[in-house]
């Protein structure tokens, strides 16, 4: 039952991603953490770490779906690289950062950071123009002229 349950997980994620342009670890992540708790018992070492887990698995498929998108953009030529350059500093010192405090966060304290995380993400989705509503502003880059925001 946990594999079906996996890949049905699995689906959902994908059809909020493409629905919404985002959602697959705001589905994946609570589902995952509540099928590790009920499969492994609450006193177990998967229970204890969870959340670690639901959320490193999210982490990992970030990095395969963000690799296969940004070659895909380098490809059509719409990446501007002069613009991801300087984020990959921040990028891989935020990842060595978590990867190295996991083990010392608890649990608890990680649901309460991924609900705030959720919260805030939903929020910036609600207030910011372009998600539910169009926005007025017109981008000027190279290979978007005469797109909306």
């Amino acid at each position: 039952m946990f594999y079906p349950l996996l890949g049905l997980f699995g689906l959902c994620a994908g059809i909020t991603t493409l629905l919404f342009g985002f959602g697959g670890g705001f589905f994946a992540v609570p589902l995952l953490y509540a099928l590790l708790l009920t499969s492994h018992g609450a006193g177990t070492e998967v229970a204890q770490h969870a959340m670690q887990i639901a959320v490193a698995t999210s982490a990992t498929l970030m990095i395969f779906s963000s690799a296969l998108a940004t070659w895909r953009h380098h490809r059509a030529g719409s990446l501007r690289w002069d613009l991801v350059r300087p984020l990959a500093p921040a990028i891989a010192m935020g990842a060595l950062l978590g990867a190295w405090a996991a083990p010392y966060v608890a649990s608890a304290w990680l649901r309460w950071l991924f609900i705030a995380y959720l919260l805030l993400s939903l929020l910036d989705a609600w207030l910011r123009p372009g998600f539910l509503r169009a926005g007025e502003q017109r981008l000027d880059a190279p290979g978007n002229a005469g797109t909306r925001l």
